[in-house]
């Protein structure tokens, strides 16, 4: 199939042909004009000389007539020749204007993917006969959309002519340079094979030229961009030697690689990441398949009030119940939700079914859930969320939403205005992950947080490391001190349990309370008769269990660890 543009190009060159068959026939007729006026002029001239001087008679009419009328076909010929040339010379303007819009991005002026492409490709054949190796680059802008969010497209625009002459700067001048999407931007040139430090010092200094500030509209913006390389001797995806398709495809792949691996730098095409992207590509189908056939399912890990032992509530925890994979942890499937944009309808989708489950508990119960990032970015989440309790028909006191730290320190702004927006409608705010993040003390005090929580990442080790028992030390005190409750997460022994005794009233889950259960494994639990009770009262200074299948009493600190969990376990 042709190119769109194909058959105007054909159609442009045989007009072109027919306007130069036409200045042929004019320019003919102008010399034939020219040589008759010759012929014609020859006899009148003297003639007409004669005439005036007396000595004899005028030129014949007849003859004086087509003299005059050759003066006038010369003139008329002449006009319209030149008419012609000017036609023509706007003409080839016009096509080569046209031409260079058929191959170039209008925005930054490199070359489209398609002229890149085939500029590759000739520039691989000559670098065969010469005896040297294309490199081609691929340059991906990090978080782009976030600029163009917060910002605005004509920010953006700007940015990507900058971030263009930054990429155009740091190559040689003899390299190829493409823009082959939204904010994706290639570079091919060919160099000595035995020079790979070149290129890794070109690499090296693309990176760093992209990553400094730009000022757009007098707004300085950070932008970091993450690259892929792919060599001409290298083999390519199917084995063979690569073609500018194949380059570009392998290119593609390492720069995902060089996103996943943390961003802001570069890596060669290795065969393995081909294998890694495969895989990825089979994740993000089977995400979007399982969201719509409800393989993302709630698991819920119980919340106990340390100093009484009694049960206040759960956290839902997304699961991927794959038919392919199993069950597919959070860590691996949120990530890729949320780069292909599939998060909101995933969380959805699982609060939805949390809620219907939570309808069913004791009234005192909680459901605490987490939120991503991206959702905070959605000007509609408030009302979407809303929605959702009005359609589960959900007491909004009984939910709490998790924001985890980061998020205020991307749009502190916007996650003011959801918080609020929340608040008004009887949900409960939680700042998950405290102590992780940017947030400083001014925005704790600022936003009307009703809970933190201790990340867990400072509470498993605390008995070994000073450092991370200062820090939970810390933050429980400074709970207590704005009076905002506090959750611990990361319990996992009952050695850790009796050193967040001292911190009085506060909450905590982990696996030494169980894992995480389905929905229909704690609804089995939680309607069992003989957890009834199991908590004592509060007024008691140290949290009991009874033993199951009898009425001994433990103390939670005495209790061995293996026991204490089994027991715990009841409580959820």
């Amino acid at each position: 199939m042709k190119a769109p543009f194909a058959g105007n190009v054909a159609a442009a060159d045989e007009e072109g042909e027919n306007r130069r068959q036409i200045d042929v026939v004019a320019l003919g007729i102008v010399t034939a004009a020219i040589l008759l006026f010759v012929a014609t002029g020859s006899q009148v001239g003297p003639r007409v000389v004669n005439s005036l001087l007396h000595r004899s008679a005028g030129p014949d009419n007849l003859i004086l007539n087509a003299f005059l009328l050759n003066i006038a076909i010369i003139i008329f010929g002449w006009s319209r020749y030149r008419q012609l040339c000017e036609e023509i010379q706007l003409r080839k303007a016009a096509e080569k204007q046209a031409r260079q819009m058929a191959e170039t991005d209008p925005l930054t002026g490199f070359l489209n993917r398609r002229s890149f492409n085939g500029g590759v490709d000739r520039l691989i054949g000559k670098a065969e006969a010469q005896r040297q190796i294309v490199v081609l680059m691929m340059v991906d802008l990090d978080n782009f959309k976030q600029v163009n969010d917060f910002n605005g497209h004509n920010a953006g625009d700007q940015l990507l002519r900058e971030c263009a002459r930054r990429i155009a700067s740091a190559l040689p001048k003899q390299a190829l340079l493409g823009r082959i999407g939204g904010d994706e931007f290639a570079a091919a040139f060919a160099f000595d094979k035995n020079r790979n430090d070149t290129i890794e010092q070109i690499a090296s200094g693309l990176i760093e030229t992209i990553g400094q500030s730009a000022q757009i509209n007098a707004i300085s913006i950070e932008i970091t961009a993450s690259m892929g390389m792919a060599r001409s001797d290298a083999a390519g995806v199917d084995g063979k030697r690569p073609d500018a398709h194949a380059l570009l495809e392998m290119a593609d792949i390492a720069m995902y690689h060089a996103k996943r691996q943390g961003r802001n730098g570069y890596f060669w095409f290795e065969g393995m990441m081909a294998d890694e992207m495969r895989f990825r590509t089979e994740l993000e189908q089977g995400i979007r398949q399982g969201i719509a056939k409800g393989e993302f399912v709630p698991f819920y890990e119980q919340q106990i009030d340390l100093q009484t032992g009694k049960l206040t509530g759960f956290e839902m925890l997304a699961r991927w119940n794959s038919p392919q994979y199993g069950i597919v942890s959070p860590e691996v499937f949120i990530p890729v939700a949320e780069e292909i944009g599939a998060i909101s309808d995933l969380s959805e989708s699982v609060i939805r079914q949390a809620l219907e489950d939570a309808k069913t508990w004791d009234a005192r119960l909680t459901l605490a859930v987490n939120v991503s990032p991206l959702q905070l970015r959605d000007p509609w989440f408030a009302q979407k969320l809303l929605r959702l309790l009005v359609d589960a028909n959900f007491p909004p006191h009984r939910l709490e939403i998790e924001i985890t730290e980061s998020c205020l320190h991307q749009n502190i702004a916007q996650a003011r205005s959801l918080i609020t927006s929340l608040k008004n409608q009887g949900i409960k705010i939680s700042l998950d992950d405290f102590g992780t993040g940017y947030s400083s003390l001014a925005q704790l005090r600022s936003l009307p947080f009703d809970r933190i929580k201790i990340d867990r990442s400072f509470v498993t080790s605390l008995l070994e490391d000073k450092d991370n028992a200062a820090i939970v030390h810390a933050i429980a005190m400074l709970g207590k001190g704005l009076r905002l409750p506090v959750t611990v997460e990361g319990i996992e022994n009952g050695e850790v349990l009796d050193h967040l005794l001292q911190y009085g009233s506060i909450k905590g889950q982990g696996y030494f309370y169980g894992r995480p259960r389905p929905a229909s494994e704690l609804a089995e639990w939680l309607n069992d008769p003989r957890h009834a009770g199991l908590a004592i009262s509060s007024t008691e200074t140290h949290p009991v269990l009874l033993r199951a299948g009898s009425d001994e009493v433990v103390p939670a600190s005495t209790a061995e660890p293996a026991e204490f969990l089994e027991k715990h376990a009841h409580h959820a």
